[in-house]
């Protein structure tokens, strides 16, 4: 193989993280290649909010990730926060509305998103180099080399930018894994996140709601939220499952509030004013009367006036607390996001390097950092990109 081809940074990953690390070194001077095995960049942010790209949110705060360390994330995000990305969508003129929760979204498509991150990585002279697998990577002399489709390149920084196996069709492979692992680096384990949640046999009759939704407040490993849950043919999804995935254990149980908004006693009270009511006419004025036809017929309780008020005030603590013990998720497939990856006690938080491996950098969803469901990992994406962009640049300014 020919000598090789030298850059001051070599970036393995054309997603969010990849690009924004690159546009920033680039435009700080450093001379920077990016590579990815898919032909285009960006494929991720082009599906994500529907083709409208829900490009972050101005909630976004370290709390509102997880990791195995809940600190990791703060640096980083509080350098590089929503206002800076906005700020940068504004100068391209992209427009831009907010949604529910503090989400935004592009008016137009998520393709002025890809493009406004080109002309980034255009100012910054960046080189590409897509559409074939790396095949090896190494390392000796302070300098990583990485073997791309028969031709070698050189730089003394590495930025490891490929994300996690989540949506394996847009091809997303545990590449990052691997290649961390080969220099020392430690895995948490990944899995499954913002995914549905599949409920076993004994649970056939929800799951014939297929298509049904509901506000409803979702509970699992410490955390809620209110939003909607939608049943499918499967299981459980809709934002409120998917939040709360992220947070699931296999083997746990879920518990779903199905009236948030019911005052205590609400049952006793309609029991009261409207005894010859039945329970699905009651439950139905509050949910789809599919759902409420299932609860009721769970619950076992037919008209008010003939259920004892013991068994009514059951029948409302366990409607806002509904246990479901899912059987698993749709997996990777399905999974918008991976919760896991490279160990953040490996890395600078300020800066992404690898504290053992000078010159590597870790950024995106590769990292044990995972947001919730609304551009949160977006945000971490930019807001990672941009800490190590900055840092490749300083070291080559020393």
């Amino acid at each position: 193989m020919n000598q090789p081809q030298t850059y001051d940074a070599i970036i393995l990953g054309g997603g969010a993280a990849g690009l924004m690390c690159a546009a920033v070194a680039g435009q700080r001077g450093a001379r920077v290649l990016l590579v990815d095995h898919a032909p285009e960049v960006g494929r991720k942010i082009l599906i994500s909010g529907g083709g409208r790209c829900n490009f972050t949110n101005v909630g976004a705060a370290a709390e509102r990730y997880l990791s195995a360390n809940p600190h990791f994330a703060k640096s980083a995000l509080g350098r590089y926060r929503p206002a800076d990305f906005i700020e940068l969508v504004d100068r391209y003129g992209i427009g831009w509305h907010e949604k529910t929760l503090g989400q935004l979204f592009c008016d137009g498509s998520a393709r002025q998103i890809v493009a406004m991150l080109l002309e980034e990585c255009a100012a910054g002279g960046v080189s590409y180099a897509l559409g074939q697998a790396v095949e090896a990577v190494a390392h000796a002399d302070g300098r990583f080399r990485v073997d791309v489709g028969g031709r070698a390149f050189a730089a003394p920084a590495l930025v490891l930018a490929t994300g996690g196996p989540s949506i394996p069709k847009l091809g997303a492979t545990d590449f990052a894994y691997g290649v961390a692992r080969q220099f020392g680096l430690k895995i948490v384990q990944p899995r499954p996140a913002l995914v549905p949640l599949t409920l076993p046999g004994e649970e056939a009759l929800f799951r014939e709601l297929s298509g049904v939704a509901a506000d409803v407040v979702a509970r699992a490993g410490g955390a809620a939220f209110r939003e909607a849950a939608l049943f499918t043919h499967r299981g459980l999804s809709g934002p409120a499952i998917l939040q709360i995935s992220s947070y699931w254990q296999p083997g746990e149980a879920i518990a779903v509030d199905f009236l948030p908004d019911a005052a205590p006693g609400w049952l006793l009270a309609a029991k009261r004013e409207r005894p010859r009511a039945a329970l699905r006419s009651a439950l139905a004025e509050m949910l789809p009367q599919r759902l409420a036809d299932v609860l009721a017929e769970r619950l076992g309780i037919g008209e008010l006036h003939g259920a004892k008020d013991a068994a009514l005030q059951a029948a409302e603590r366990r409607l806002g607390d509904w246990a479901f013990r899912p059987n698993g998720t749709e997996g990777f497939a399905k999974a918008e996001v991976t919760v896991g990856g490279i160990a953040t006690d490996g890395l600078s938080q300020r800066t992404m390097e690898a504290k053992r491996v000078p010159g590597l950098y870790c950024i995106g969803e590769a990292v044990d950092v995972t947001g919730w469901l609304g551009g949160y990992n977006f945000q971490w994406a930019w807001a990672s990109g941009f800490a190590a962009g900055e840092a490749i640049a300083e070291r080559l300014a020393e």
